[in-house]
């Protein structure tokens, strides 16, 4: 029989986030979601609360929140992050270190902050939303890419630290989806990069008109929450699960001749 879980799904406020809020919330979890701000629409169920994960006072004061309100957190869901496209030279450092302080260090923040509690009651879940990208190169994604690819081996090294704490985790990497999350990059663009970087973007916008919803990611969530040994990775879409086996079997210059073909940059 299910168990009802407190859990805390962070950017929460739209897209992937409030989409996994939602549908734990429909399954009778105790959900609280977060964003920059505590308003805005709230999916049925959710409380949503205010939290920067940039911020170690904003994680500390959202946790504490929590626990104050439901005395426990079983599960955290490591959500909130960004996309910042453009080719590496294109991206100032401010930029670069802006996203892992997002997509890293935002992650690690919330982790450090729930743990304490977790360790105290005995057990606990770490859902940590990563990337296809995080395992497989993304062209003119470079520091998302890194940026989840340090998610990943985050996680791993941290599994291992918590199994003997009965507390497991697991990555979430979704291929691509139908979510405004696809913005155009927030670099200052170069010529020199602009026919490849031009056919990259309009091939990502393409895989984004015919991809799922974020329920398909929500749906992966869902299960994770349910199962008392998760597995460590959880692929979301036959993209994910097709490019990743193919960076598995083939020699490295096959694969990159293949994601080469894919973007068009080998196009005059």
């Amino acid at each position: 029989m299910p168990v009802n879980k407190v859990i805390l799904v962070t950017g929460a406020s739209s897209g992937i986030g409030a989409a996994i809020a939602a549908r734990l919330a429909k399954n009778g979890h105790v959900v609280f979601g977060t964003g920059r701000t505590a308003s805005g629409t709230t999916p049925e169920g959710v409380v949503l609360l205010a939290l920067d994960v940039c911020s170690g006072e904003s994680v500390r004061s959202c946790v504490e929140e929590v626990l104050r309100r439901a005395g426990r957190i079983d599960t955290v869901v490591n959500n909130a992050g960004f996309l910042l496209a453009g080719a590496i030279e294109e991206v100032t450092l401010d930029r670069a270190k802006a996203q892992f302080e997002t997509n890293f260090f935002g992650v690690v923040r919330v982790i450090q902050a729930v743990l304490p509690a977790m360790r105290k009651q005995g057990s606990g879940q770490i859902v940590n939303i990563s990337s296809l990208a995080g395992l497989v190169p993304m062209p003119f994604w470079g520091f998302y890419n890194a940026s989840k690819a340090a998610v990943e081996g985050l996680s791993e090294s941290l599994r291992i630290e918590l199994k003997p704490l009965r507390i497991s985790v697991s990555t979430v990497e979704p291929g691509t989806i139908k979510t405004p999350f696809y913005a155009q990059p927030a670099s200052s663009a170069m010529p020199a990069y602009t026919p490849w970087r031009d056919r990259a973007l309009k091939a990502f916008k393409g895989f984004e008109e015919e991809a799922p919803g974020p329920e398909a990611v929500a749906s992966v969530v869902s299960r994770i929450v349910q199962q008392t040994s998760p597995p460590l990775r959880n692929k979301v879409t036959f993209q994910a699960m097709l490019l990743t086996s193919l960076r598995r079997i083939l020699p490295d210059g096959i694969f990159e001749a293949f994601i080469r073909r894919v973007f068009k940059l080998d196009v005059d």
